[in-house]
C-alpha cells in the first residue's frame, strides 16, 4: 500500500508471512528524524492517527529503555501499548519490542533503520515481525497504516517547524 502524498509511505504485508515492512522518506536530516523518535515531547505530538490524543508515561529511548503510552480516540476510548527499547544506535538504528494491551502476550520485534539521503533528506524503514500471521493480519486489519500514515504526515510538519 503506497498513500499519495510528496513523501509516500509504503507498506507491505506479504501474503502468508508474519511481519509488515514499511518505508517513508522525510526531508529533513538524520539527526533530527532519529530526535522525534528520542524526545518524548515529539513522539506525543506525531505517534498515531489523527485526531486521538497521546498521552506518554514513559519514553526511555536507550537500550533496555521502555515505554508506555495511550491513544485516547474522540469517542474518549482508551488504547494502550509498551514496549522495551533493545538496542538503540544514534542516527542509525533502534530494536523495540511492542504490545498491544488490548492484546496481551501478542509482542512483535520491531526494527527502524535511519538512513541519510544526503541533502537533508532521511529514509526510515521499519520491520515488524508478528508471533503468527494472524496476530499480524489483526495489526494490519485495525487501522495500522492509518496511524502510520496520518502520524508521519504529523512528523513533516514538526520536522519543517
Amino acid at each position: 500500500m503506497t498513500t499519495d502524498t510528496t513523501n509516500p509511505v509504503t507498506i507491505e504485508a506479504p501474503e502468508g508471512l508474519p511481519y509488515v515492512d514499511i518505508e517513508r522518506e522525510f526531508d529533513a536530516p538524520v539527526a533530527a528524524v532519529f530526535d522525534a523518535h528520542r524526545d518524548p515531547d515529539k513522539v506525543r505530538q506525531w505517534l498515531g492517527p489523527d485526531g486521538y490524543e497521546m498521552r506518554v508515561e514513559r519514553w526511555d529511548f536507550r537500550p533496555q529503555g521502555g515505554y508506555r503510552y495511550v491513544h485516547i480516540d474522540p469517542e474518549g476510548n482508551h488504547w494502550a501499548f509498551n514496549g522495551t527499547f533493545h538496542s538503540v544506535r544514534e542516527n542509525e538504528f533502534a530494536v523495540q519490542t511492542f504490545e498491544f494491551e488490548g492484546a496481551p502476550d501478542i509482542v512483535s520485534i520491531e526494527s527502524m533503520t535511519f538512513e541519510d539521503l544526503g541533502d537533508g533528506r532521511t529514509r526510515v524503514r521499519g520491520h515488524a515481525v508478528y508471533p503468527t500471521l494472524e496476530a499480524r493480519d489483526a495489526m494490519v486489519e485495525h487501522g495500522m497504516a492509518k496511524g502510520v500514515t496520518e502520524g508521519y504526515a504529523r512528523l513533516d510538519a514538526i520536522l519543517a517547524a
